[in-house]
Formats: structure tokens, C-alpha cells, sequence
């Protein structure tokens, strides 16, 4: 090590070998996001100066997607009047009752106060539902593609399975499809509206699920075997269009009440990923468990930001008109990408899409494998085409194997997000998409 004027400078290879012998089985298995290296390409090509239209991005720019006006208010609000110090470890008692009355309005459903949480967004609800439910080396299930399950496997050491999900039901699973891999299962997980499809879980598919979860742990309760849990993601339950309309489980079978934890928060409908406000709602007793494991970790919502989302949950008239407002802006972007592919499509390009059904992203395929590029190189899978694709036509998507389709399955599919882009970035890269499309052979 080299020391100068007092300054000690330590290598960035410090700590290498050793870690390689002192690192936990879970962290030598865990992986880092594949979607992070597609990012970091993206970067690079927009710092030479190239024109990238990046649809990779599950989150919102600010520019294209500000928080509600009030709701800013009402955070700057809370930041003056001094709440600035830690929240209680279940979450504030006025927002707690907040995301109860939430879930009556919306859900119809009157969860005990006991049963609801507040954490610091999404995620901390799906790792807290991994470590409490699921002890290592148990199975989870889950459809594919679906978001980081696949991770939370590793990060958990439990056993994961993925299950293929079919285009012709927009990639949302089916109990027929799940139930024959679900009899050793401690977890189910789903998530609608979904990312990264953007289908929508039909009501008929939902209440299909609740009745299979009410079946089996009735069997398993008399032979003495572990609950099956179903762990419902819906985040971007406000973001569904025309006649799709989201649904939870328990509103349609309530006597499944007693096996589903429910995740949901600010980040997606109200575009508010950044400050990190999420809901746990479960069964009181599960409820606890994530308290008492938050009080170690800390994975609480900031006060202010619990403060302005308990003020804005109950501003009704506001949030009707934020969401239609959302709606519109979000359907027009991903409207002008599915017409824009389906007409490249009926001109004999391969490509294609499934129409939008709810969150930001839409499903596209770009079924290029074994064409040939303009320099010669032949596309032999999904990353090949992606690469092509941002690297010719500035077109940034995310292969299906980022959420856990195996590559063999992919078939040419990608998810694309409408929450970084103009309606204008749009318009110019369709004809460079375009143009990159037609000059393979």
C-alpha cells in the first residue's frame, strides 16, 4: 500500500482473495441485476453522443412523469413541520389507517389494522415474505417472466421454480398451469398488473387461485403439512386500462384471507419510486413478523414521506384526477409503441406485440434469430438481437431472460417501458427501428 502526505490509498483489488474464501454461500451464489449491465451500455452510448431511445428503465423520469403537485406539497409540508426523525417501526398510525381505508375503497376488503405495515417501498415486502414464510431449501413458484424471483432465490437460499407462461394468455399464469408443480411448494408469487408483460390477471384466473389456495391448505391442514402462501404484488394496481381491471384474490374468494400477503405502495401509481413508501398487508400475525424483522434491518418508509402519503391517500378528488391524467399519458406512449410495431409487422418485418393491458411496459417481440446483420454477424439469440437493436437502431429493450424465462424459451421476446420516454422519442426512433429491421437478411 502506498502512503503519501498522511494519505492512505487502498487498492481496489483489496480484500479480493480473501473474500473468495470468507464470503457466505449466499453471497457467492447471488448474482447482480442483468438489467444493470444492459444499463451501463445504454449509458456509454449516450455519453459518445448517440441517439438512444431507452425503453429498458422500470421506473419514471421526472421530466416525462412528475409526482402529483399536491402530493409534493404535502411532503414539503411535512419536512417543515419537523418530522425528519425515525418512524414508528410499524409505520405511523395515521397512515396505517390511511392504507386501510385504501384497501376497503379499492379492494373492498377491511383488514385489521394490525395487518397492515408500512416499509420503505416494494421490495422489502417480497424479501420479507421469502424469509418469513419460506425456510431455505423450501420451494417457491412462480410464473415466468416475472420480476427478480429468480434473485430472491439466491439471496434467500430457497428453491425456486419458474413457470413458463404461454402469449396466447399475454403471459399471465393460470392455476392449470401452476397447481401440477404447487403440491411441495411453501409460495406462490404473482404479480398484476404484471412486470414485465403489462398483461393483467383476469378476475376468473384471480378467483381460480383463491379457490385453489382455500382447497389445498384444507388438505394440507389435515395432513399435517406446511400452509401454501400466495404472495400478491400489485403495485401498479391504479394503472390498468379499458376493460381490465385488477382484482385481489381475497375479494374474490375471502376465505383465502388467511394465506395471502398482499404488497402495494406509492412507487408505481403515483410514480413516486424515489421516496420509498410501501404497504404490507397480510394476516396480523404475519404482519408482526415483518415489524419485528424491519426493526433489525430498518427497511422503514422516511416519516415525512409516510406523512404526505397518509395526506394524499385521503384526497380522493385528487387522486381521481391524477390517475386519469396518469392513465391517458401512460396509454398514449404505450398505444404509439403497439400500433407503431404492429404496422412494421403488417409490412413483413418481424416483430410484434401484445396490446396493452396495465403498468408501463409492453410486450414486443423481435423474432430476428438467425438473420444476418449488415457486417455479416448472425443473431443467434435474444442478446444478440438486443444488442443489435440498441446498437443500430438506438432501440434500448430488455430480453426475457432478465425475468427468468430460460433462453431457449425466450422466442424473441422483450419487455419495453414507456417510463423514461416522450411521446417525441417515440416518434423518431420507429423509423430507425424500422430502417435496422429491414437491412437484415
Amino acid at each position: 500500500m502506498e502512503q503519501a502526505q498522511n494519505l492512505i490509498r487502498i487498492p481496489s483489488d483489496t480484500g479480493a482473495d480473501a473474500a473468495k474464501r470468507g464470503l457466505s454461500h449466499m453471497a457467492s451464489s447471488m448474482s447482480g441485476s442483468s438489467i444493470l449491465r444492459i444499463a451501463q451500455e445504454i449509458r456509454n452510448m449516450i455519453e459518445r453522443g448517440e441517439e438512444v431511445t431507452n425503453l429498458t428503465v422500470g421506473d419514471f423520469s421526472p421530466k416525462q412523469f412528475p409526482i402529483p403537485a399536491i402530493f409534493r406539497d404535502y411532503l414539503n409540508d411535512a419536512i417543515n413541520s419537523g418530522h425528519t426523525n425515525y418512524p414508528p417501526s410499524a409505520g405511523t398510525s395515521d397512515l396505517r389507517a390511511a392504507v386501510k381505508e385504501y384497501f376497503m375503497r379499492n379492494h373492498n376488503l377491511d383488514y385489521p389494522i394490525d395487518g397492515v405495515a408500512i416499509v420503505s417501498g416494494g421490495r422489502p415486502s417480497l424479501y420479507a415474505a421469502y424469509q418469513l414464510l419460506v425456510d431455505p431449501g423450501e420451494l417457491v413458484l412462480f410464473p415466468v417472466p416475472s420480476w427478480n424471483n429468480h434473485n430472491y432465490g439466491d439471496a434467500c437460499q430457497v428453491k425456486v421454480r419458474g413457470i413458463q407462461t404461454r402469449r396466447e394468455d399475454s403471459f399471465q399464469p393460470t392455476v392449470a398451469l401452476l397447481k401440477p408443480h404447487a403440491r411441495d411448494a411453501r409460495m406462490i408469487v404473482l404479480n398484476s398488473p404484471q412486470n414485465p408483460s403489462g398483461g393483467v390477471m383476469p378476475e376468473k384466473d384471480l378467483r381460480e387461485f383463491g379457490e385453489f389456495l382455500v382447497e389445498e391448505n384444507a388438505r394440507r391442514e389435515v395432513a399435517g403439512e406446511k400452509p401454501l402462501y400466495l404472495l400478491f404484488d400489485q403495485i401498479y394496481s391504479l394503472l390498468t386500462f379499458d376493460n381490465h381491471r385488477h382484482f385481489s384474490p381475497v375479494q374474490l374468494v375471502p376465505e383465502c384471507a388467511p394465506y395471502v400477503i398482499h404488497c402495494d405502495g406509492i412507487s408505481k401509481s403515483f410514480a413516486a419510486t424515489g421516496l420509498r413508501c410501501g404497504w404490507f398487508v397480510a394476516p396480523p400475525a404475519i404482519t408482526k413478523k415483518l415489524v419485528a424483522l424491519g426493526t433489525h434491518i430498518g427497511a422503514w418508509a422516511p416519516l415525512p414521506v409516510q406523512v404526505a402519503t397518509a395526506r394524499w391517500l385521503r384526497n380522493l378528488p385528487a387522486i381521481d384526477e391524477w390517475r386519469t391524467d396518469m392513465i391517458g399519458r401512460v396509454r398514449q406512449r404505450l398505444d404509439y409503441l403497439h400500433n407503431g410495431l404492429q404496422e412494421l409487422k403488417s409490412e413483413g418485418l418481424a416483430c410484434d406485440s401484445i396490446e396493452p393491458q396495465g403498468a408501463i411496459y409492453i410486450s414486443a417481440q423481435f423474432k430476428l434469430a438467425g438473420a444476418t446483420t449488415p457486417s455479416g454477424t448472425v443473431l443467434e439469440n435474444n442478446d444478440d438481437i438486443r444488442s443489435y437493436l440498441l446498437q443500430r437502431a438506438g432501440f434500448a429493450v430488455v430480453p426475457f431472460a432478465a425475468f427468468g424465462v430460460d433462453i431457449d424459451d425466450e422466442d424473441g421476446w422483450f419487455r419495453a417501458s414507456i417510463g423514461a420516454v416522450s411521446l417525441s422519442d417515440l416518434q423518431t426512433c420507429l423509423p430507425r427501428l424500422k430502417q435496422a429491421l429491414k437491412e437484415l437478411n
